[in-house]
């Protein structure tokens, strides 16, 4: 998402030079004194100034029809536990995930098991399409697979979409010129 605006400013302003810095982990802006960090609407502390450069997301789970045919289809998120799914290591605190519901203001987290345990949301798509199990997804990048039917969304009404991705900065007074030009690119494009 930041990488088109970027691309656009280095058109506009081939003298600027941009260092990108891609963690997994959830790094302290100031302390390593970065102009801006890029993290989902839910992650940014509140004493920085956020700017929308994304769509609402959506997690969901996701299977191969022919593990659904053999295995049923989850009409709860508590189903899960008679599931093989792929657990999911988070890279930012190194824990296992413990997938999220929510339905009517009822909030439900399930801790599943399966045969793999991943942190990369390719793998994790793979492994749904080969069978393995069940796995939780971004949505978007899960589409081509539902569209093309090799894999089946389960559970959507208990996936409600969530804050996107911002570019958020500390609130100082003088930015330099090449950040402020890149928050106008990035105004510009903005996301609803």
């Amino acid at each position: 998402m930041l990488w088109p605006a970027l691309l656009r400013l280095n058109t506009r302003y081939p003298d600027i030079k941009v260092e990108v810095s891609i963690e997994p982990a959830l790094v302290d802006i100031v302390t390593g004194q970065y102009d801006a960090g890029v993290r989902l609407g839910e992650q940014i502390a509140r004493d920085m100034i956020a700017l929308r450069i994304g769509p609402d997301l959506r997690r969901i789970v996701v299977g191969c029809p022919a593990y659904l045919a053999d295995h049923g289809v989850p009409a709860e998120p508590q189903d899960l536990t008679h599931h093989r799914c792929c657990s999911i290591r988070l890279q930012t605190s190194g824990g296992l995930y413990a997938w999220e519901f929510e339905r009517d203001g009822r909030r439900v987290n399930v801790h599943v098991d399966g045969p793999f345990v991943l942190n990369d949301s390719h793998l994790l798509i793979d492994a749904a399409l080969h069978g393995v199990g069940l796995a939780m997804v971004m949505e978007d990048m899960a589409a081509p697979f539902i569209a093309d039917g090799r894999l089946v969304p389960v559970l959507e009404d208990w996936s409600p979409p969530f804050s996107g991705y911002h570019l958020y900065y500390p609130n100082r007074r003088h930015p330099s010129p090449a950040f402020a030009a890149l928050l106008e690119e990035l105004r510009a494009n903005a996301h609803p």
